[in-house]
């Protein structure tokens, strides 16, 4: 039996101050009450655009992935492609781009499979997850200044090792991927 409670009224904002730019990020400051006892509480936002994560299948269902050396684990990991949203641009520009930029694949074949909170216990933004049909190579890949990425095409097979041996970790994309696969069954 669900036990129903009553969700407490929201927090009250006392004063807002932004923090240092990080490129990334932006950070601010938010004091808040806490509507439970009052206390005043000093809370890190990092705001952040939205995101992308696109599975790309090619005509015959294998997954185009990248492999690039990430800063934060300072190791190269095997993850789908994946990006920032510009400014004036929407989701699915956004996916198209950074799928052409970091494969050099393209379609014209797209689904939406949603979007998720990347955490939002400190980030404001979302990531939009989408699917590329009957994806080709069309183009050599333009990576950006700080990019050095192998693409490949896997097979279930393959990604099903590459999860198991440790090297795609990267939750978006494993979210992303759970959207088109059941992951249990790559786990096994």
């Amino acid at each position: 039996m669900r036990i129903e409670r009553e969700f407490p009224p929201g927090w009250k904002r006392i004063k807002t101050e932004p923090g240092p730019d990080l490129d990334l990020f932006q950070i601010r400051y938010d004091w808040l009450e806490n509507p439970r006892n009052g206390a005043v509480l000093k809370a890190i936002r990092l705001e952040a655009p939205t995101w992308v994560n696109v599975v790309a299948l090619t005509p015959e269902g294998k997954v185009v992935v990248v492999r690039q050396y990430r800063f934060g684990i300072e190791k190269v990991t095997t993850e789908i492609p994946a990006g920032i949203v510009e400014e004036d641009e929407s989701s699915q520009t956004a996916a198209a781009r950074e799928l052409k930029e970091e494969t050099g694949y393209t379609t014209s074949k797209w689904e939406h499979l949603g979007y998720v909170e990347p955490n939002p216990a400190f980030l404001n933004n979302q990531c939009h997850l989408w699917l590329a049909k009957d994806v080709k190579k069309t183009h050599e890949p333009e990576f950006d200044k700080g990019e050095n990425i192998l693409t490949e095409v896997m097979g279930l097979e393959e990604l099903r090792q590459e999860i198991a041996n440790g090297n795609l970790r990267h939750s978006l994309a494993l979210v992303a991927l759970s959207h088109v696969f059941d992951l249990r069954s790559l786990l096994v």
